[in-house]
């Protein structure tokens, strides 16, 4: 069950089962979307997130399950009475109308008067960066332009929740960097309530004010870009978010309030100890690859570990390098690259250090 969100919620999931045969594509989804923020899903393929997306535009119906949007249950309403704007992967642009006929169609879909459509379109191109570009054909545009038009037809008619499936998807890497932040200044601008669904983890972290972590049509867990990554739930978010290093451990003793683990090959850790560390208790003891640190000879730190490099990429301010542990294991480190030292190459050894606050442990069954 996950938690509630506190504050006013714009969207409200209770319950939502679909079921495709003998697949469970959604398992009793609870989720609350607060008045203005943007929630992304994420997931990987099969997760039920693009599922998740469709019934709440109305496109997938429920076997069972309540959806609410600013008090009103739009469960069984057809799409066109959601009052919900969308963005697609595709743009999904009409081909044979322009720019501006585009952006004017959900409002003449709504019977607006043309004088009045005519001032909400410029709004529209103008919010979007798109001005002056009213009679251009959608194949007349680039992949990012014809992005714009499709933001500018889903925000010009003052939806009540923004759905975002995978828009940028299509663009490459700097342009689609390009759009991450330019959505996110207009979801801000706009105040829009914004659900936003992808599988890229990095895409997730930037855009999100919290993220909602689907597997197998469940949220595994729910919080902010900060907690899902350095406070994961459970062994499936914390591999599935970032880079991780994963060591099953088994608790050998509790004091002052720090955890000794023995992992396997011999390896000892030490951790803060919380609810998970009891004595004789199996663990995953997490640690991200930016957080350990070369030690100076004599130097200790609270947890200590040597290696051979095995493999070495250049990141550009960092560099990512692949250790085989003494006694065994692996461990993968990211370390700042600073020009006119060069990188470590293959066989080199290392020592590395990093405190125990550094580590999270989630359960390993």
């Amino acid at each position: 069950m996950v938690e509630p969100a506190t504050g006013s919620a714009d969207l409200e999931l209770s319950g939502l089962i679909r079921r495709f045969g003998t697949v469970t594509a959604l398992a009793g989804v609870d989720l609350a979307v607060r008045a203005g923020e943007l929630l992304t899903i994420l997931g990987p393929s099969g997760s039920g997130k693009t599922t998740l997306l469709k019934a709440v535009a109305g496109f997938e119906m429920l076997d069972a399950g309540d959806i609410r949007l600013k008090g009103r249950d739009i469960t069984l309403a057809p799409p066109a009475r959601r009052n919900i704007g969308m963005v697609f992967q595709n743009y999904a642009l009409f081909p044979h109308m322009d720019v501006a006929a585009n952006v004017a169609f959900p409002l003449e879909m709504r019977g607006m008067a043309k004088a009045a459509i005519a001032e909400k379109v410029a709004w529209a191109l103008q919010t979007v960066d798109l001005a002056g570009y009213g009679a251009r054909l959608p194949r007349q545009l680039s992949g990012g332009q014809q992005q714009r038009v499709a933001l500018a037809r889903a925000v010009v008619f003052d939806p009540g929740l923004l759905l975002l499936d995978e828009p940028f998807g299509a663009l490459d890497r700097k342009l689609r960097e390009q759009m991450q932040l330019e959505v996110k200044r207009l979801q801000r601008r706009l105040g829009l309530t914004t659900l936003f669904v992808t599988h890229d983890q990095e895409e997730a972290l930037i855009l999100s004010d919290r993220i909602a972590v689907m597997k197998s049509g469940q949220i595994e867990q729910l919080g902010t870009p900060e907690e899902i990554y350095a406070r994961p739930a459970n062994r499936f978010v914390a591999d599935f978010i970032g880079e991780s290093n994963l060591f099953r451990c088994r608790v050998s003793a509790v004091a002052d309030g720090m955890a000794t683990l023995t992992g396997e090959g011999g390896l000892t850790l030490r951790i803060v100890a919380g609810t998970l560390t009891a004595i004789g208790s199996e663990i995953g003891a997490l640690l991200r690859p930016e957080r350990p640190r070369i030690l100076v000879p004599g130097e200790t730190a609270g947890n200590m570990a040597e290696g051979e490099v095995v493999e070495a990429v250049y990141l550009g301010e960092s560099v990512k390098y692949a250790l085989r542990l003494v006694g065994g294991g692996s461990l993968l480190v990211r370390l700042p690259f600073k020009a006119g030292h060069g990188m470590l190459s293959p066989g080199q050894r290392l020592r590395l250090g990093w405190d125990p606050a550094d580590m999270h442990a989630v359960p390993w069954s």
